[in-house]
This record gives structure tokens, sequence and C-alpha cells, in this order.
């Protein structure tokens, strides 16, 4: 029976302190110094890149040698397999331009000293300035110039003329002799 509080016991002798669980990794196992140490880094190899084809270039290609017909398109397609150029600058190992980073222009620095003195508010103060002037020309300019007709006005001062009413007869009564 078990011993009070304790687990049963399985039958299986446990190994000694020095047991190590798992595999042992000669070339590897150098334990937390190693991992610590250095990492064990990939070296990436340099792969071509097959490009899709360049229909554009192909079909301009075979317009300018003559072709006409789709059969012509095709054995032209066949024997001229022209790619599209790849454009990667930075692909395996290639080298940026000097103040590019990943294609983009780097932001031009800042002045500190227009920072310090205020300079970007006087700009943007005049900005406003000159904003409103050009509003005030625009609402003196509409001010003085009469508004506009629309067709409600026009004919308020141009009735259209009175049309003389007549008796107008169905279209089968026309025909009907009438004495006079």
């Amino acid at each position: 029976q078990p011993e009070l509080g304790k687990p049963k016991r399985n039958c299986y002798p446990l190994p000694g302190p020095d047991f190590t669980y798992g595999m042992y990794m000669h070339r590897r196992d150098g334990g937390v110094a190693e991992a610590i140490g250095h990492w064990d880094s990939v070296k990436a190899k340099p792969r071509k890149r097959v490009m899709p084809r360049d229909f554009v270039a192909m079909s301009r290609g075979a317009v300018t040698e003559g072709c006409t017909k789709p059969r012509d398109f095709a054995l032209y397609y066949k024997f001229k397999d022209i790619r599209q150029i790849d454009k990667g600058i930075l692909r395996y190992g290639g080298k940026a331009p000097p103040g590019m980073t990943f294609g983009r222009p780097s932001w031009p620095p800042t002045p500190f000293f227009d920072i310090m003195q205020h300079r970007y508010k006087e700009l943007w103060m005049e900005q406003q300035r000159a904003r409103t002037v050009v509003q005030r020309e625009i609402k003196k300019k509409f001010l003085t110039c009469p508004p506009r007709e629309n067709r409600t006005s026009f004919l308020r001062t141009h009735p259209l003329p009175v049309k003389e009413e007549s008796f107008w007869h169905p279209q089968r009564y026309e025909k009907v002799w009438a004495p006079h």
C-alpha cells in the first residue's frame, strides 16, 4: 500500500542525477553558453527568379514583324520569349543607393532655427491672411454683379404671348358637310 499523503510508486527505478533525458547531439549540444554565444544562421542562396512573360513587348514586336493572324502571333510568341525586367534593387545582397530607404527617399531634415523662431507659424499666418483677402475679393465680386436669372424670373419679366382661343373640333367631324 502507498504511504500516507504520497503517490503510489511505479515499479521502475529512475536513473541518477547525471542522466540526460532526450537525444544527445554531439555537434550542437553546448548548453546555454553555446546558445547565447552564437546563432545558427543559414546563408541565403541566391536563386534566379523567373520573371513572367512581357506580352505587351511581344505583341509590339509581332506587329512590327508583320504578324496579322492569330497563328502568326502564336508562332512569334513561341520563338520570341521576352520576359519582364526585374526591378528589385534590394534582391539578395543588392546595394541600395545612399539616401534611399527601401525605395523611398529620406525625409529632408527640419531646420532647427525655423522651429525655434516660430517661422512655420508666421508662414501659416501669412497664408491665412492672403486667403482671407482672396475670399473678400470674391465676395465683393459676387455682391457687385447682378444675380443670374433662372427660368422663373425670366418668365416673370418676359411673359409668353397669349394664344388666341380656337374652337377645336375632333378630326372626325372636320370632313362632315355642313350647309352654309
